[in-house]
């Protein structure tokens, strides 16, 4: 039976739906989570933007986030975890799309331990590494880790860290794989059938 951590706001987390998007950056899933919390009502949750929210609000941890993602290292697990709880916390829906977390085997142990639940389905977004470099370098949104030097960093990291992640809920077959290449309407039909499941009111049974 999942723990839930959330307070009576809102249903019991053994009754939400947990859903996390992966994918190296660039590679769509932020603006697919955006398209999918807007058409199905999911919350979504970006774990970049809650650090780098959590960065420029000179919270205690600022520096030390600043620096991670300057070097595109990743952000000590409990730090992400207890934004990620905050996040939830605060809101009244059951349905969440976690975006970039867990991004390692370490993060994946540390959430499933605090929180008490593993994800519904994970969702793989699949991109060439050229495609994802030259999306990130032409988005041109002002983020201190949209450069070169930092793309490339943060693709190593990615191969090193985050696939084995993927493997692991693979092999319990909670993956679910999107050719992310095409136009953001192309990749979007081809992730919204997962997604009719989603569409009612009121949490699972």
């Amino acid at each position: 039976m999942r723990v839930s951590f959330l307070n009576a706001r809102v249903p019991s987390l053994h009754l939400s739906w947990i859903i996390v998007c992966a994918g190296g950056p660039g590679s769509g899933k932020g603006t697919q989570c955006m398209m999918i919390a807007d058409a199905f009502k999911f919350t979504h949750l970006s774990a970049g933007d809650l650090l780098r929210k959590e960065m420029v609000s000179d919270g205690e941890n600022g520096a030390m986030i600043r620096n991670s993602i300057k070097e595109g290292k990743i952000v000590p697990s409990e730090i992400t975890i207890r934004l990620i709880q905050k996040a939830i916390e605060s809101s009244e829906n059951y349905k969440f799309l976690i975006d970039g977390f867990p991004r390692s085997d370490e993060n994946r142990i540390a959430f499933e331990r605090i929180v008490g639940v593993e994800p519904d389905l994970v969702l793989f977004f699949e991109c060439p590494e050229e495609e994802m470099i030259k999306r990130v370098l032409s988005r041109n949104q002002g983020r201190i880790d949209d450069n070169i030097e930092t793309v490339k960093k943060r693709l190593q990291v990615f191969h090193t860290l985050n696939l084995p992640v993927v493997n692991y809920y693979s092999r319990k077959g909670k993956v679910h794989k999107i050719n992310a290449v095409g136009t953001l309407d192309e990749i979007f039909e081809k992730v919204r059938p997962l997604f009719a499941a989603f569409s009612k009111d009121g949490p699972r049974n």
